[in-house]
């Protein structure tokens, strides 16, 4: 047996999962010694009446409880501004964040503004933290940043549209509520993006430059999870079952996220969503099969581990793993990845987005600031950054 090498694992976040565990809230905010909760959600969440769903249960545990739903998807800066002007009036000690990945990163950069002061750009990068920050609980509902498992808020600078990914351990939520319930309201697209995301954190994770065996451990059940019971979803969103799983899976890749790092495919995909205003689940999913064909090469065994996690057969024929299991893996993965997303209803090149204009070199110097890009297994520089842009197009 070869040596393993060292590695350094570690997670903060219990998670408490269950149908209806939303109503468990206010125990556990009590049991972190909250007192007086900032619930940090987005409009849309609250319409649903998830949030109202969270704030009933804090109420009748006994905190004061103070909303802000002031922010958007891709929470920028001055949204996180806004709500630590809500904190700083309201005076928590304890945050909450109820909705998708854009409600959860808000509340974590409202932590860092609140007690550590500064700007959100004095956090960019990894352990900024200058003090420690309030206990916070993460209710997700959607499945797909995992955001509810890690250290790090993804926040877009107002002024310059350039994603800060801002992390520290004391960042992480102590606590994470897994209510599948709360997933069932989500439009078909937005189900689509969050887990195609979520996906793509699994096979990147996956062969990270940063990844250990204890995070494979994560990326490989959180692919199994995602790729066996999402293709389900998309033809069948009332099937709780299959919600569940995926739901489960976006957590595990979280997990394998804070110990493992991203690639490629999301250093490409960054830059589409700050200059061209492209969903990030669909920006991800398009550049990923590129990305998993540039790395077969490098680390065609590891892909091979995620393909023998799925299925002989998926449901209505969905993302059929086609072609001879002599192909190297990586190929085999990127055209099966073509195929989720091609069920998911994204689409799978920069000219079906129809943007009006494209500058593949401006694009691909961007994308090649991002830190995720410096994880991936074969280095990307400009070049061939801009020869991935050009082979979605």
């Amino acid at each position: 047996m070869p040596e393993i090498a060292a590695f350094d694992y570690s997670s903060s976040t219990r998670m408490v999962v269950g149908s209806g565990a939303i109503a468990k809230l206010g125990t556990l905010a009590a049991e972190l010694g909250g007192r007086r909760a900032l619930v940090v959600s987005d409009p849309g969440v609250a319409r649903a009446g998830h949030t109202s769903l969270g704030v009933a249960s804090l109420a009748q545990a006994g905190l004061a409880v103070e909303c802000f739903t002031g922010l958007a998807e891709n929470p920028t800066t001055e949204h996180v501004d806004s709500g630590t002007a809500c904190a700083r009036a309201f005076r928590p000690d304890i945050i909450v964040g109820i909705g998708g990945g854009s409600s959860m990163d808000c509340a974590k950069g409202i932590n860092f503004l609140l007690c550590c002061g500064g700007r959100m750009a004095d956090y960019w990068g990894r352990g900024k933290a200058t003090a420690p920050l309030l206990p916070s609980i993460a209710v997700p509902t959607t499945a797909g940043t995992g955001s509810e498992m890690q250290s790090f808020a993804l926040i877009t600078d107002a002024q310059t549209h350039v994603k800060m990914a801002c992390g520290d351990p004391r960042a992480a939520f102590r606590v994470a509520i897994l209510d599948v319930l709360l997933t069932l309201t989500q439009p078909a697209r937005v189900t689509a993006l969050a887990g195609i995301d979520a996906l793509a954190h699994a096979v990147e994770s996956h062969v990270s430059l940063a990844a250990t065996p204890a995070s494979r451990l994560f990326s490989r059940e959180a692919f199994r999870l995602l790729a066996n019971h999402l293709p389900q979803v998309f033809v069948s969103p009332a099937d709780v079952s299959a919600r569940q799983a995926v739901q489960l899976g976006a957590a595990w890749a979280g997990v394998a996220i804070e110990n493992a790092m991203l690639g490629a495919a999301h250093a490409l995909a960054n830059p589409l969503t700050a200059t061209h205003s492209i969903v990030h689940g669909q920006a991800v999913g398009m550049m990923l099969p590129h990305v998993v064909r540039l790395n077969a090469a490098t680390c065609d065994d590891r892909y091979a581990e995620l393909l023998a996690e799925l299925k002989p057969a998926l449901p209505a024929g969905l993302a059929g793993l086609a072609g001879p299991a002599s192909e190297p893996a990586g190929e085999r993965l990127a055209r099966w990845l073509d195929e989720v997303v091609a069920a998911g209803g994204l689409v799978a090149t920069l000219s079906g987005l129809r943007l009006p204009e494209i500058d593949i070199k401006t694009l691909a110097a961007a994308a090649a600031t991002q830190w995720t890009g410096s994880f991936n297994p074969v280095p990307v520089g400009v070049d061939q950054l801009a020869r991935l842009y050009e082979a979605a197009r």
